[in-house]
């Protein structure tokens, strides 16, 4: 008996690692590493980086969480997507946008009170807010173009990254830093 609730306990973990798609999320915080070197000019903030690493993880994991919340419906029917925990009802879809929305406060307040950056922490909540609702709802269910400019999400790694740095050195001022993100977000973009 204990052995099979230590069972079912491990596939209630796995279900919830699966909502946050984590294969995804790494090729995501891979940007956000350049972005904060080159904002501070190759100076290496080790503690910075992974703080806002992880910051952006719970970020990514929200909104892929949510993402798979409003496909619901959608990933039943696609035969890539029927594994996923909710199209399987392994988890139910209150429990993961309970989930989602826990993910998405401790990303907005890891990045705020811990990276020192209120304005990384507005940037993932811009983020979230896009995959969710411009992505998912709105191009994915309407044109084959979603891939494309759903990739926009992609690109806000570099501009999290940055602001985090942007707001960790008085040195740097001025909307004229922040040209060099635009630049490497329009690189992802495009290579996306």
């Amino acid at each position: 008996m204990a052995r099979e609730r230590d069972i079912a306990l491990l596939e209630t973990v796995k279900a919830y690692i699966a909502l946050t798609k984590p294969r995804i999320i790494e090729l995501l915080l891979v940007a956000a590493i350049p972005a904060m070197l080159q904002a501070d000019r190759g100076h290496v903030h080790v503690g910075l980086i992974l703080l806002t690493l992880f910051g952006g993880w719970l970020g990514a994991a929200a909104a892929h969480t949510f993402n798979m919340v409003m496909d619901y419906d959608i990933d039943q029917k696609m035969r890539r997507t029927r594994r996923r925990p909710l199209a399987r009802n392994q988890v139910s879809r209150r429990a993961a946008a309970i989930f989602g929305t826990v993910l998405m406060i401790a990303s907005f307040l890891w990045l705020w009170l811990l990276c020192n950056s209120l304005l990384a922490a507005v940037f993932i909540l811009i983020t979230i807010a896009f995959y969710i609702f411009v992505y998912t709802l709105w191009l994915k269910r309407r044109t084959d173009q979603n891939v494309i400019w759903g990739g926009a999400a992609g690109c806000m790694p570099v501009m999290v990254g940055w602001a985090v740095i942007t707001d960790n050195n008085p040195e740097i001022t001025g909307l004229a830093h922040w040209w060099q993100a635009f630049i490497l977000f329009l690189l992802i973009f495009f290579w996306t």
